[in-house]
């Protein structure tokens, strides 16, 4: 049995995305609208949260902030927009960490996040849910995994494209519960779930935010959250360990700029985004979503983070035999 963990504790950092010291001029940023890339379809977990960002931090800096959806290849496509973009802290990706982090051991020809983008600050921290459609004759994750077994490779699982953590989220429940089930990839987590509802797809392992509204409306029902504990927004929904599949999957979302973006630039976002964290609005935007605030971490600290699950991830990746695309 193999137990997917996302790690909150900082490694032993590794060469890649190590920062000079501080002491640096702060830069006169923002210099016109700011965009915040997204990798997915509107709808999905990143998307809703960039926007919540958004609609704080703007008037905060003195400057709109644009989210653009970029779907397609579970957000490398916006991972490739901003890499190329011009280094000046006007184009940011609002990345996913699977992102940065699994995207380029997966996917062929995939940009080196590493080398292409800066890290800036880790903006939530969260985990997923179990969804499926309200007809699925299943009112437990054991109920699902017995009708799995029973017809094997019939029941579906949607996700935002190959390498997303619901993809891997999914992969992971299927090893541990000893099932096969179907992958089927889409460009986001909205039009993945969309599907759930509609009845064409069985389950999702969602993010939180597009999730918890449709479970409670009805329109889908959850099974497990895939954390250590439960979460506020679904207190009744148990965990998967819980249920006896010892399976954790946890996730973030960050701001990353262009490689090459001048040090104090990145300084002077990452200082002004953490201000617009502190506003009581995001606290509870991020328990309306079912978000944790994450670790406050400095820009060194998140670099070294990111370089070390990304070193971590990819020994993983073998473990599951995820394929490339």
């Amino acid at each position: 049995m193999i137990k997917l963990t996302r790690r909150n504790a900082l490694l032993a950092g590794t060469g890649a995305f190590l920062l000079p010291g501080s002491g640096r001029a702060q830069a006169a940023w923002p210099n016109g609208p700011v965009t915040f890339v997204v990798g997915y379809a509107a709808g999905g977990g990143a998307d809703i949260n960039a926007r919540e960002l958004a609609n704080i931090e703007g008037p905060m800096i003195g400057a709109q902030i644009v989210v653009d959806n970029k779907g397609g290849a579970a957000g490398s496509v916006g991972a490739r927009i901003v890499a190329a973009a011009k280094p000046d802290g006007q184009t940011l990706f609002y990345a996913v960490g699977t992102n940065v982090i699994i995207n380029p051991w997966v996917q062929k020809g995939m940009i080196d996040t590493l080398a292409t983008l800066a890290p800036i600050c880790q903006t939530t921290a969260y985990q997923y849910v179990l969804a499926v459609n309200p007809k699925v004759p299943a009112n437990t994750a054991a109920e699902l995994v017995a009708l799995a077994k029973k017809d094997p490779e019939k029941l579906t699982f949607s996700s935002s494209g190959v390498g997303g953590n619901n993809h891997l989220a999914g992969a992971l429940f299927a090893e541990a519960a000893g099932i096969k089930i179907v992958h089927v990839p889409y460009k986001g987590t909205g039009p993945a779930l969309a599907d759930v509802i509609s009845g064409v797809i069985t389950m999702n392992f969602s993010s939180l935010p597009p999730a918890v509204g449709q479970v409670k409306a009805g329109n889908l029902k959850a099974l497990a959250v895939t954390g250590e504990k439960r979460v506020s927004s679904l207190p009744d929904v148990p965990t998967l360990k819980e249920q006896g599949i010892d399976v954790v999957v946890n996730g973030w979302h960050g701001l990353f700029a262009p490689a090459k973006t001048p040090d104090a630039v990145l300084d002077k976002i990452a200082a002004d985004t953490k201000a617009a964290m502190k506003d009581p609005r995001w606290a509870t935007a991020l328990a309306k979503d079912g978000l944790e605030m994450p670790p406050d971490l400095s820009r060194a600290q998140f670099a070294r983070f990111v370089a070390d699950e990304h070193a971590f991830w990819g020994k993983k990746l073998k473990e599951l035999h995820v394929q490339m695309e």
